[in-house]
């Protein structure tokens, strides 16, 4: 009999991860931040069901590389926030995990020293901290579920979650969206489609079995409920934007036509801004308009904002790297993002109560 290997084959190593359970005994929830949490979980769900006549916005940089910045952003978006809460409820965009079409830089848990090394169980601790501190600041936080493993770390202290186009199709992640305690907002293909959306949304209101891990890190048969707070988010496809009254009338149709609730997220970036930036507050007016004229189905948004505009290039040196300002998409600056957001509050806070 051959001794020749049989499994394994292209594995380098295997390293033993921190559980969930001693991640979380070694940075517990505040008091202080539950309370947020839990309040910016009823807030989504109060408003995606119209029981809140407000806006929640999801807004923040495209992916978070540096938590000196992000808690200078959070600091600022805070103020923000209690400015503009009667119209519009803030949810900080906190992304740690970013999906490649080939190789790149995969976002701060995978690579939080931006260097290749790959420290996951260093960069779980620094996010874990960050959305803590975060909690802490009074500001509900939101983040792209990507990882099936990583949510058993992390997402008891996230208040909204997104899959994105790429995976809006995975049934691996309709079932782990289907146990998340938080809403899930789901995106249309990157074609512009809407059915693979839809679909998720009907296959992430019921329960599922699957194999995952526990609190303790073993491997288990997970068992789910369901999450009743799953909505479609329109964010542009096939090269053309969908943000616009026509395309938001059709998704309407479609929904209504699966039973599915009329409660719609535009994501002002990607091919909705045509991957220009600098349209995303375009797109913000084009909404306001849209609900002045009487839209009811529009409830979120999501902008992809950051301290300096554009984005730049992981240098080897990162003290030569520009101070708050993406790695990943370009993003709007702190300026344009308090004109944007005051803009679309003047406009509709007198309307959005009526609505």
């Amino acid at each position: 009999m051959s001794n020749t290997a049989m499994e394994n084959l292209n594995l380098a190593s295997q390293e033993v991860l921190i559980s969930p359970a001693e991640l979380k005994a070694k940075m517990p929830v505040s008091e202080a931040a539950k309370k947020t949490i839990l309040n910016g979980r009823k807030m989504v769900n109060d408003i995606l069901e119209k029981k809140d006549h407000r806006l929640f916005m999801v807004i923040g940089p495209c992916s978070i590389h540096d938590v000196d910045a992000a808690m200078d952003y959070a600091k600022r978006l805070k103020v923000l926030a209690e400015e503009v809460k009667d119209s519009i409820a803030i949810v900080m965009r906190v992304y740690f995990e970013k999906p490649r079409t080939t190789v790149g830089w995969k976002g701060l848990i995978n690579d939080p020293h931006l260097n290749g090394s790959f420290n996951i169980e260093e960069g779980l601790q620094i996010g874990r901290k960050l959305l803590l501190d975060i909690a802490e600041l009074g500001l509900p936080t939101a983040t792209e579920a990507l990882d099936p493993i990583s949510p058993q770390y992390l997402h008891d202290l996230i208040s909204w979650s997104a899959i994105g186009a790429r995976t809006t199709e995975s049934q691996t992640h309709r079932e782990m969206a289907s146990g998340l305690s938080c809403a899930v907002g789901f995106k249309n293909g990157t074609d512009g489609s809407l059915t693979v959306a839809v679909n998720a949304m009907q296959s992430v209101s019921s329960s599922h079995h699957f194999l995952g891990i526990n609190n303790n890190g073993q491997v288990s048969v997970i068992r789910t409920n369901g999450n009743p707070y799953a909505h479609v988010v329109l964010r542009g496809g096939g090269g053309k934007p969908n943000y616009d009254s026509v395309n938001v009338a059709l998704c309407e149709q479609d929904l209504r036509k699966h039973g599915m609730s009329e409660s719609i997220m535009i994501d002002c970036s990607h091919e909705n801004s045509n991957k220009n930036h600098e349209l995303q507050p375009l797109v913000l007016e084009n909404v306001t308009t849209q609900i002045i004229d009487g839209n009811k189905s529009i409830t979120s948004l999501m902008v992809e904002s950051n301290i300096g505009a554009g984005n730049q290039k992981i240098l080897d040196d990162h003290s030569q790297m520009q101070y708050g300002v993406s790695v990943t998409d370009k993003c709007i600056d702190w300026e344009t993002t308090l004109a944007s957001v005051r803009a679309m509050h003047e406009k509709l806070k007198d309307v959005l109560p009526t609505r």
